[in-house]
């Protein structure tokens, strides 16, 4: 039976990552070059130190940077593009469902306790999680499963017990690893990686109630293991 849901935040609750790559890519075209995708992407839902991007355009400059300036530059521009977010669609439904349904609530993210809290505050959410973990909080962050199964233990719950709200790779790994059942919910960056190794996979959360997706949970658990070898994949 499921009693808990654990929400990734960056992508999932808000769009963080999108803004992130578009600054990037400003301060890449200002000196000429392209930053792709494909380069970006093994960043996505694991620490943001894991890829440097100063780094990688000295690479295709063949130059030294000024990383300090550059960063300052696309924080600046992140920051503007952030503010214009809100919560993606679904997302307070989910929450309002999940209390209505006595489901415990926590957060596994690889970003950093301070920026977490910062948004969730904006966002008027801080209250709506009873546990939030994030990359203060373990040695190792997505696709290592040590967020999840702190959350988990934070929770008081077993990995049966949880369903996880993803919308990377890594984020899914993650969870998957944890012993989780993983949903996918692929924001307009993600949804252009390959995010199939989830249970379940749907265009949005305000496509689906959160009742119709523990429907679907337990139908696949009655299914049993074979039935979960390909993802379910809804709208």
């Amino acid at each position: 039976m499921i009693k808990g849901l654990i929400f990734d935040f960056d992508g999932l609750i808000l769009d963080t990552e999108t803004p992130a790559f578009l600054a990037w890519r400003t301060v890449f075209a200002a000196h000429g070059c392209d930053l792709r995708l494909e380069a970006w992407a093994d960043s996505i839902g694991r620490n943001p130190n894991h890829f440097d991007p100063c780094t990688h355009l000295e690479r295709c400059l063949g130059r030294p940077v000024s990383g300090a300036s550059l960063r300052r530059q696309q924080a600046e521009q992140e920051a503007k593009l952030i503010e214009r977010e809100s919560i993606l669609p679904g997302v307070r439904e989910y929450l309002g469902s999940a209390c209505k349904l006595g489901l415990k609530l926590g957060i596994a993210s690889s970003s950093d306790r301070g920026w977490v809290m910062r948004h969730l505050s904006r966002l008027g959410l801080e209250r709506e999680f009873g546990v939030v973990r994030t990359a203060d909080d373990v040695t190792s962050t997505k696709p290592d499963p040590e967020l999840y199964l702190s959350a988990l233990a934070a929770l008081e719950l077993k990995a049966a017990e949880a369903i996880a709200l993803e919308d990377s790779g890594h984020g899914v790994l993650a969870a998957k690893r944890a012993g989780l059942f993983c949903v996918a919910i692929p924001n307009p960056l993600t949804r252009e990686l390959k995010i199939d190794h989830a249970d379940l996979i749907i265009h949005s959360l305000a496509d689906i109630p959160l009742e119709r997706v523990l429907e679907i949970v337990e139908l696949r658990r009655r299914g049993g293991e074979g039935a979960q070898a390909e993802p379910t994949r809804v709208a």
